[in-house]
C-alpha cells in the first residue's frame, strides 16, 4: 500500500518532467536512525518514494556503524529502478555524546552533478548540537547549494542553532541556496524572519510532517517542524509532503521507516 501511494504521489511530478526536462526535484527527509536497523524490504520501499527525485537530502543517518552501509545499499536499490544514483555521506558531526549521526545525500548523475566532497559548515560548531552539511550541486553547469540541517529538540534552544545557520548564510553564500532539514520548529517562528527579509520563501505553510504513535480523532501527523527555505532567485514549480503513509492501517508499518514525512520542492533554475 505505501509503494503505491509513493508511486501514484510521484506521477503527476514524473508526467510534468517528461515534457519539460528542466525542472528540478529536491527531496528532504530525516529518515530516523538511518542504518542496519533498515531491512531490505525497507530500504526498497524508501527507493520507491524517492526513487523520481533528483536529489535526497537524508538527516538521522547513524554516525557509526551501518549508517554509511545503508546508504550505499538504498543508491544501489535506486540504481536497479531505471536512473543512475551517486551518493555522499558526511563525518560525524562533531557533537555532544548520542547526539553525532551524519548527513547524506543521493542524485541522479544523468544531470546532476558536483566538483567537490561537500563539508560541514565548521565555522558554527560552537552554535550547534550538529553542524549542517553544505554541498554545491551543478545543473546544466548552473550551480545551486543545498545546506542539509538537523537541529536539536525543541525544548533545547534550536533558535540559536537557526540564528547561527541564517547569519551564516546570509552573510558567506550567494546564488541559488537551499536550507533543507528537521528543523524542531514551525516555519512560522520568528527566528526565521532574518531569511525571510532577505526572500528566502519556506516551501511549506504550518504542514505536519511528523507522525504521531497512534492515530487520534485528528488523524496521524504531529507537528509542523520539516521544511526547505529557498531563495527567492529561483522559479519554484511545486511543494509539498510525500505522505506515504495514507491511513491508519498503515502507520505501523510506516513509522518503521521513519516518523517523518519527506518534504519537497520543485523548482527550475534561472540561467545566469
Amino acid at each position: 500500500m505505501i509503494k503505491k501511494l509513493a508511486l501514484l504521489f510521484f506521477l503527476c511530478l514524473s508526467i510534468s518532467s517528461v515534457a519539460q526536462q528542466k525542472e528540478i526535484t529536491l527531496v528532504s527527509w530525516n529518515i530516523r536512525d538511518f542504518g542496519k536497523t533498515k531491512n531490505s524490504e525497507e530500504l526498497n520501499t524508501i527507493a520507491e518514494i524517492v526513487r523520481d527525485a533528483d536529489v535526497v537530502a537524508l538527516q538521522e543517518v547513524v554516525a557509526g556503524y551501518g549508517g554509511a552501509q545503508a546508504v550505499a545499499k538504498l543508491s544501489d536499490i535506486l540504481n536497479r529502478k531505471g536512473a543512475k544514483w551517486d551518493y555522499l555521506i558526511s563525518d560525524p558531526t562533531h557533537s555532544p555524546k548520542y547526539v553525532t549521526e551524519r548527513y547524506a545525500y543521493l542524485w541522479k548523475t544523468a544531470q546532476i552533478k558536483i566538483k567537490n566532497r561537500g563539508n560541514l559548515i565548521k565555522q558554527i560548531d560552537e552554535a550547534v548540537d550538529r553542524e549542517p552539511f553544505l554541498i554545491d550541486f551543478y545543473f546544466e553547469k548552473t550551480p545551486f547549494t543545498v545546506i542539509n540541517f538537523h537541529s536539536r529538540p525543541f525544548d533545547q534552544n534550536p533558535e540559536r542553532e537557526i540564528k547561527a545557520i541564517s547569519n551564516y548564510i546570509l552573510n558567506t553564500l550567494t546564488g541559488t541556496v537551499f536550507l533543507a532539514g528537521d528543523f524542531n520548529m514551525n516555519e512560522q517562528e520568528e527566528v526565521f524572519n532574518p531569511l525571510k527579509k532577505k526572500g528566502f520563501i519556506a516551501a511549506l505553510k504550518n504542514q505536519k510532517t511528523t507522525l504521531k504513535n497512534q492515530c487520534s480523532p485528528l488523524g496521524y501527523l504531529n507537528y509542523a517542524i520539516d521544511n526547505i527555505f529557498y531563495s527567492k532567485n529561483i522559479h519554484c514549480i511545486k511543494t509539498g509532503v510525500i505522505d506515504f503513509v495514507g491511513s491508519c492501517d498503515n502507520l505501523e508499518y510506516a513509522r518503521n521507516l521513519s516518523d517523518h514525512l519527506p518534504v519537497f520542492v520543485q523548482f527550475k533554475l534561472n540561467k545566469k
